[in-house]
C-alpha cells in the first residue's frame, strides 16, 4: 500500500532538505539508503530496489537543486563558464552511468554504494580539502572530468557536489564559487540521470505501480515537495550552528547507514 509509507517520504524528504542546505553535500547521501530501506519494506524486487533508490533521488535533486542554484547566484558564486565546459561530459557520463546501473549485478551496485558512502563519510569527517593545484583544465580535461563525476554521481544517485568541489578547489576555485558552482553541476546530473533512468527502465512491464522507468513517482512527488520546504531553513541554520560538529554528526549518520546496508548483503 503506498499510503503506509507516505509519512516515511515526507519525513525523509524533510530531513534531506534540511542536511542538503545546512551542510551543501546535496540530500542524495541520506535519501538513497533510506529509499532501499523503504523500498525493500514496500516488496520492491530486490534487484530493482537500488535502481529505484538511484534514479528517485536524482529526479528530487532536479527539483530541490534549483532553488540552490539561485541563491548561490544571487551572491555571484556560481562560475557559469566552468558549468558551460564541464556539462557535455556531465551529461555524456551521466546517461552512460545511468544506462550501466541497468546492466550491472545489483550486488556491484549496492557494494559501490556502500564504499562511497564510507568515502563520502571519511571526507566530511576529517574536513579533507585537496590543496590548490592550478586551474581548470583545457576542453579534454573538463570532459574527462565531467564524465568521470556524471557517471560516478548515476551510481550513487547524488548531484556530484562530493566530487565536483574537491575538483574544483583542486583547480584554484574560491571555496564559494565551488560550493556554488557545484550546486549548479547537479542539475544537468539530475535531469540526464533521470532521463537515463527512465529510459532504461521504460520497457520492462513488471514495475510497481506509478513508476515512470525506476522513478517512483509517490516517492519523488512527496520527497521532492518536503525537501523544497526545509532546504532554505538548513542554508539559515548553516550560518547560527557549529557546522563542523554538524558534520561530525553527519558522518556517523552515512557510516551507520554505510554498515547497515553492508550486513544486508550478507
Amino acid at each position: 500500500m503506498i499510503s503506509a509509507h507516505l509519512l516515511q517520504y515526507l519525513a525523509l524528504g524533510l530531513a534531506s532538505g534540511f542536511v542538503a542546505g545546512l551542510l551543501g553535500v546535496g540530500g542524495g547521501l541520506l535519501m538513497v539508503p533510506v529509499l532501499v530501506f523503504i523500498f525493500h519494506a514496500e516488496g520492491f524486487a530486490a534487484d530493482q530496489v537500488l535502481l529505484f533508490a538511484l534514479a528517485t533521488s536524482l529526479a528530487v535533486i532536479m527539483f530541490t537543486s534549483l532553488s540552490s542554484v539561485r541563491a548561490h547566484h544571487q551572491h555571484g558564486a556560481v562560475d557559469w563558464q566552468a558549468l558551460r565546459r564541464i556539462s557535455p561530459g556531465i551529461i555524456s557520463g551521466t546517461l552512460l552511468g545511468a544506462w550501466l546501473a541497468t546492466l550491472l549485478p545489483s550486488v556491484f551496485l549496492h557494494y559501490f554504494f556502500v564504499a562511497f558512502l564510507f568515502y563520502a563519510a571519511t571526507q566530511m569527517l576529517l574536513n579533507i580539502k585537496p590543496k590548490a593545484h592550478r586551474g581548470l583544465p583545457g576542453t579534454p580535461g573538463m570532459l574527462l572530468a565531467g564524465n568521470v563525476i556524471g557517471v560516478v554521481s548515476s551510481w550513487v544517485g547524488i548531484g556530484g557536489g562530493t566530487l565536483s568541489v574537491p575538483f574544483l578547489l583542486w583547480c584554484n576555485t574560491r571555496m564559494h564559487t565551488a560550493i556554488g558552482t557545484s550546486a549548479a553541476i547537479g542539475f544537468p546530473i539530475a535531469v540526464a540521470g533521470t532521463v537515463g533512468y527512465v529510459v532504461s527502465g521504460w520497457h520492462l512491464a513488471a514495475l510497481p505501480a506509478y513508476s515512470l522507468g525506476y522513478v517512483y513517482l509517490p516517492a519523488l512527488g512527496l520527497v521532492a515537495a518536503a525537501s523544497i520546504l526545509t532546504a532554505p531553513l538548513g542554508a539559515r541554520a548553516a550560518h547560527r550552528l557549529p557546522v563542523a560538529t554538524l558534520k561530525k554528526i553527519f558522518a556517523i549518520l552515512l557510516y551507520s547507514l554505510g554498515v547497515k546496508m553492508a550486513l544486508s548483503l550478507a
